[in-house]
């Protein structure tokens, strides 16, 4: 009789199992489908930031402004006019060639930007490079009325992600014979990280008085490019000037950076360029 029982149970939970087994990793298929499928998840990455934004090293972003720089072969004036773009984002499948230098006046972030922000970011530099002993101390703050602040994108163009934001700063006092006299006169001012990359000034000094050796391992250390090397192969006639001295630093790939410290005579300007 206890036999018989037994049966009687056995037979209703064999065959649920054997149906569970069936149609059991199907449910739980359809089950997990349904949480994930067709609905919008949200996941905090380990950074905090929204989106993802390409880094680049500070050998890459010196590398890249300088091919840009490199590349201008207009005028300054008419390369601005031909360059300039009023839409809210760049369009980089019309532009040409390897690489390009173009106005920017969005951030970033996309967000419209003063120029008063670009000066503000000089002048700061300017003080830091004051205190490392790159520039000399009588170099004067900026007037923000003697002076102009455009951003531009320095672009890879075969790969855009590869772009660097900076600022181009000139003294543009419209006063008659305006003293220049340990002034800035120009720089190349980095959008995101403030430093510059390129700069000439009026001085006191005279290329006597002037270590350049000090002063590109001391700009490098301040960029973060590592130890310089003396450029091999330099040509006398590539400067308009006799006092100059030409570095390399490591660059993208096998490509270098070009630097060069240099002293125009009579003006008493120092420079330092990261362009031809």
């Amino acid at each position: 009789m206890k036999i018989k029982t037994i049966s009687i149970f056995l037979i209703p939970l064999a065959a649920i199992i054997a149906a569970a087994a069936v149609w059991g990793p199907e449910a739980m298929a359809n089950y997990r489908d349904g949480n994930v499928l067709n609905q919008i998840h949200i996941r905090e990455t380990e950074t905090g930031t929204e989106g993802y934004r390409y880094s680049l090293s500070n050998n890459e972003r010196v590398y890249i402004l300088s091919k840009c720089l490199n590349n201008q072969i207009l005028p300054e004036s008419d390369q601005n006019a031909m360059t300039s773009v009023d839409s809210v984002n760049l369009d980089y499948q019309e532009l040409t060639g390897t690489y390009a230098f173009v106005v920017n006046r969005k951030d970033s972030a996309g967000q419209e930007i003063d120029e008063a922000v670009g000066l503000e970011l000089c002048g700061k530099g300017i003080e830091e490079l004051k205190e490392l002993g790159i520039l000399p101390q009588e170099i004067q703050p900026l007037p923000a009325n003697s002076y102009s602040a455009v951003m531009y994108s320095a672009i890879d163009v075969p790969e855009p992600r590869n772009n660097v934001l900076v600022w181009k700063i000139s003294f543009t006092s419209r006063k008659q014979n305006a003293n220049k006299e340990n002034s800035l006169l120009d720089a190349y001012v980095d959008a995101d990280t403030g430093k510059i990359y390129e700069f000439y000034v009026r001085t006191e000094q005279e290329w006597k008085d002037i270590d350049p050796d000090a002063i590109i391992r001391d700009w490098g250390v301040y960029m973060g490019l590592g130890e310089p090397k003396e450029y091999e192969g330099t040509n006398p006639l590539s400067e308009t000037t006799p006092y100059f001295k030409k570095y390399s630093f490591p660059g993208m790939e096998e490509g270098n950076t070009v630097v060069t410290v240099g002293f125009y005579e009579g003006i008493n300007e120092l420079f330092l360029k990261i362009s031809r």
